[in-house]
């Protein structure tokens, strides 16, 4: 199998080889020359200009010359012999060579090295030419009159790879004769020693190449596999052609033919890729990828997969009901001048769960990938106006838990606060009311809940929850007794709905009984629900110095900021709003209320009067120490020793019970000047009480403070993490712990734009060819820590993952990824990658070593994207059974 890949594998390459081969030496039609003749040059450099009237030379165009060492002239045969440094220039073109000679009879010039004094060959010929380039060669001959040449021993880059050895012969019917010559992207002046392709013999035109026998030789060892004969259309321009296959066998999925297809040309703008495979135990796959771009306008990228796999062995039911999976992308970037004022964006990725995990040679990413998210944006804002528009389809996907969340769509308008009652041509402070500041904001949505086995069923459509939200927020903000920020708010919201639900209640008989329930109908109608609350704040700022004079601590500072604030909301759970039902809970007639709007887009009004206090104390410690190294502070140092430091919560006054909210507090602390823990938590200063109800132990909060009976608060959750990374170039200068996370950290692609999405994308698909060898060793991880505690019940988090690389020489490096979850005692999914630079070749190895997705692949293939295809790979994927 491995000789029917390379085949395979070596005949798609000559399709690269002959396109590179053609392009040398075409050259202009031919130019005519005529004879005039200036000689002016000191005795060590003689430059001359010539121009022949001659008819049957028919020369018109400038020959220059000139020579470092010496020239001279045979005025019997018109010959110039040209000696050290020597150029001869011909319109565009340009010679330079050890020794040239230049036949003005023939039109004809000739280069070549020389050997110095000491035996040392120097001087070869380079010829220059603007439309093909420069080359290099042992000698070269040229015809200036017929366009003729010949070049011996050539080397010259054409694109990414090399050509060198042999003969390369010009024609006048601007054809190219090739023989003996190497193809190769490996840049040593022998390529042999790596790999190169042999061209015994071929002819180049300008629309097709045609090779005699051709062979590959590795580490100067030719190949026993020889393509007898080769025949390959050259057009040029954009074409359409058939894509070979890649030919292998899956321990699985059988014998395969994979990836062969055809590639659509359409036009300039847009292309067209169609691929597909089949395995021999009856899988198979599909796919289709576009790319389209307009300069100055837009670009994008379009792919779309299907594919039908069978796994176990035939007669199992993993066998007989293959796996379908398909998967969507779309990425589009609109140019920001384009269109002033409007953009259009879009980056769809969308696809079932195993359309990451069950296609063979998916990397780590790929397999760990859980989440996928969507958005087709477009946003309008209106020159000199405050207005603002915006709109997006949404799509957001567990692939474990396999729920799906859709936007259909989402529109947003808003207008940017302003001041009515200022004047633009205000001459000193503002008044008071001029301070008022008003804004204006409208959400509509429409979002559906579902899985993806339901996504296409028709009555999904009926769980689709619709609704419009306006809120008007007035504010206004003021300095009082010069020290303090004094705020007040009004905020006023108002929900529009298209359906409310009603509950009843449902006895059912049973062999023991009844048994109690509650039904849930949806009323269609429209349906508006207002609210508004209002409240103020006071805030200010407390500075406190300790200075000192010895040593090398000079100062500690403290910034203590308190806030204290009121705010009021109506009870909107009162008979005259309507906007809350109570329905019969059991037979002994028991009520509960409900909101009509309960699991509604917004939620509804709340239920209860609110009149609370809310209050806030922040922290943040510094220190100053003298250090040598920090010359831009007059060598003081200023080093974070507690940031954010805060203690929130509220206190209401008309609530029948628990008027104290829990205490919630963070904050971020530092253990050295690079490594930093974030932190934060929960406290409930009630007692919680338990009791047994029908033999089950059950809990409520009752309303007395745990301190009356000498306690703390109850801590309900706590949390802290925190990550690092550093290098042998940086240290740490690249870590994050001046702003550590607070959780989770968020899925990277949902942080940065579609065109940097992608090309992370495209780093994860080919890593090893974004491996900086220059850089000794990276490490970085990542420690979580989280503690919750519901009175009845508690529960532990607490994980920790690393991963970094290492240069073994400067030639091996070593990559890891993994993880260890000390509440389950388990190691998470762990990986290694080797790769190894061979100069122009790559060889990378990925191995999973342990765990569910246990795998390996084995990669040794040419460096250069251009011959991306000349390689071998051994794999074995996870789900193969042997």
């Amino acid at each position: 199998m491995k000789f029917t890949y390379i085949f395979f594998t070596y005949l798609l390459l000559f399709v690269h080889i002959g396109t590179k081969a053609s392009t040398l030496f075409q050259q202009d039609t031919t130019k005519k020359i005529g004879a005039e003749k200036t000689f002016s040059s000191p005795d060590s450099i003689r430059t001359d200009t010539l121009k022949k009237n001659s008819k049957q030379s028919q020369i018109n165009d400038v020959i220059k010359f000139t020579a470092a060492d010496s020239s001279v002239y045979d005025a019997k045969n018109n010959v110039w012999y040209l000696y050290g440094k020597a150029r001869v220039t011909y319109g565009e073109k340009e010679v330079d060579a050890g020794f040239i000679k230049l036949n003005q009879k023939d039109n004809t010039i000739f280069a070549k090295g020389k050997i110095d004094s000491l035996g040392r060959f120097s001087g070869l010929p380079i010829f220059k030419d603007p439309e093909q380039g420069a080359l290099t060669a042992d000698s070269v001959f040229y015809n200036f009159k017929t366009s003729k040449g010949k070049i011996y021993q050539v080397y010259t880059e054409q694109e990414g790879g090399y050509i060198t050895g042999g003969k390369i012969k010009k024609q006048q019917n601007e054809e190219i004769h090739l023989k003996g010559v190497t193809y190769s992207t490996c840049n040593l002046p022998n390529p042999h020693q790596h790999f190169g392709i042999v061209i015994t013999k071929g002819i180049a035109t300008e629309n097709q190449i045609i090779t005699g026998p051709a062979y590959l030789v590795i580490e100067d060892v030719p190949i026993p596999l020889v393509l007898p004969f080769g025949f390959f259309p050259k057009p040029n321009k954009r074409a359409s052609g058939i894509i070979l296959p890649q030919v292998g066998e899956d321990a699985t999925l059988g014998f395969f033919l994979r990836d062969f297809g055809y590639y659509i040309g359409l036009n300039d703008y847009w292309d067209l890729t169609l691929k597909g495979g089949i395995y021999s135990k009856g899988s198979y796959e599909a796919n289709a990828a576009s790319r389209y771009t307009k300069r100055y306008k837009y670009s994008g990228n379009l792919f779309f997969s299907y594919s039908s796999r069978k796994f176990g062995v035939e007669g199992t039911p993993e066998f007989e009901n293959p796996t379908k999976d398909f998967r969507i992308q779309w990425s589009h970037q609109q140019n920001p001048n384009a269109r002033p004022g409007s953009t259009f964006g879009a980056s769809v990725n969308a696809s079932t769960s195993g359309a990451f995990r069950n296609v063979p040679g998916n990397n780590f990413n790929s397999i760990i990938q859980n989440q996928l998210s969507s958005s087709i944006s477009y946003s309008k804002t209106w020159a000199n106006s405050p207005f603002n528009l915006s709109t997006a389809l949404t799509h957001s996907q567990n692939l474990t838990s396999r729920t799906v969340t859709l936007g259909l769509p989402s529109l947003n308008f808003g207008m940017s606060t302003l001041n009515p009652f200022d004047k633009k041509d205000r001459i000193g402070e503002q008044k008071w009311y001029q301070r008022i500041a008003v804004g204006y904001s409208l959400q509509a949505d429409n979002q559906l809940n579902t899985t993806d086995s339901l996504l296409f069923k028709k009555e999904t459509l009926s769980k689709i929850r619709s609704g419009i939200q306006h809120n008007i927020p007035i504010s206004m903000s003021s300095k009082v007794l010069k020290y303090f920020q004094f705020s007040q708010n009004l905020n006023y919201s108002e929900k529009w709905y298209f359906q409310t639900i009603r509950k009843n209640y449902i006895a059912r008989p049973t062999t023991t009984g009844t048994k109690d329930s509650l039904g849930i109908d949806t009323i269609p109608g429209f349906r508006r629900a207002s609210d508004y609350s209002l409240g103020g704040g006071l805030s200010t700022k407390i500075y406190g110095t300790v200075n000192f004079k010895k040593g090398k601590l000079v100062a500690i500072r403290h910034v203590f900021t308190p806030n204290v604030g009121f705010s009021y909301r109506p009870d909107f759970g009162q008979p005259k709003y309507n906007y809350y039902d109570s329905v019969q809970l059991d037979q002994s007639g028991r009520r509960q209320a409900y909101s009509i709007f309960e699991n509604s887009l917004y939620g509804g009004p709340g239920q209860g009067k609110s009149a609370a206090i809310t209050f806030g104390l922040e922290n943040n410690i510094e220190i100053k120490m003298k250090s040598s190294k920090d010359t831009t502070n007059s060598g003081i140092k200023k080093i974070p020793i507690l940031q954010g430091l805060s203690l929130n919560g509220s206190y209401n006054f008309v609530a029948d019970s628990l008027k104290l909210s829990q205490l919630g507090f963070s904050g971020r602390t530092f253990f050295t000047e690079k490594l930093g823990i974030s932190f934060y938590g929960n406290l409930d200063p009630y007692v919680f009480q338990k009791e047994i109800v029908s033999g089950q132990l059950v809990g409520r909060t009752i309303n007395k403070y745990r301190w009356e009976q000498g306690k703390l608060p109850r801590l309900t959750n706590f949390g802290f993490s925190f990550d690092y990374s550093l290098n042998s170039n940086t240290l740490g200068k690249n870590n994050k712990a001046n702003n550590p996370p607070t959780g989770n950290s968020p899925d990277l692609f949902n942080r940065v734009n579609a065109e940097q999405a992608d090309q992370l994308r495209q780093i994860s698909r080919n890593s090893n060819a974004f491996v900086d060898f220059n850089v000794p060793w990276n490490l970085s991880f990542y420690y979580n820590f989280s503690y919750s505690n519901t009175g009845l019940t508690k529960a532990l988090v607490q994980t920790l993952n690393a991963n970094g690389d290492f240069s073994l020489t400067p030639k091996w490096k070593v990559q890891f990824n993994s993880g260890y979850d000390f509440q389950n005692k388990a190691i998470s999914l762990t990986s290694f990658s080797i790769y190894r630079d061979l100069h122009c070749w790559d060889m990378a190895i990925r191995w999973i070593p342990f765990g569910p997705f246990q795998s390996y692949n084995v990669d040794l293939k040419v460096k250069a994207s251009i011959l991306q295809d000349l390689k071998l790979s051994k794999r074995r994927e996870y789900y193969n059974q042997f």
